[in-house]
């Protein structure tokens, strides 16, 4: 006889709530590490103060638009560069 599976309501409660519980990662932001529960570079940027502002940002080595960032997923370790323009030359 098959053992049934367990019903959501049979979880335990602390994997539960891991589910609720935002998950923390470390990023390296400019070559510096750092840990965010930010999940899009959107909300890592905003995290930093620049949502309002014009910067430009890359994961891994790869340029990302602005109209990107909010679909763009954080993983452990990514490499993000947040670059904010200068005047002069």
């Amino acid at each position: 006889m098959l053992a049934s599976q367990p019903r959501p309501s049979q979880i335990s409660g602390s994997i539960a709530a891991t589910l609720d519980t935002p998950m923390q990662l470390k990023v390296f932001v400019n070559g510096e590490a750092t840990v965010t529960n930010a999940a899009t570079l959107a909300e890592l940027v905003a995290q930093f103060g620049f949502a309002e502002t014009g910067v430009a940002t890359a994961v891994n080595g790869d340029f990302v638009p602005r109209g990107a960032r909010q679909t763009t997923q954080l993983a452990g370790d990514d490499e993000v560069e947040i670059v904010s323009p200068r005047q002069g030359g």
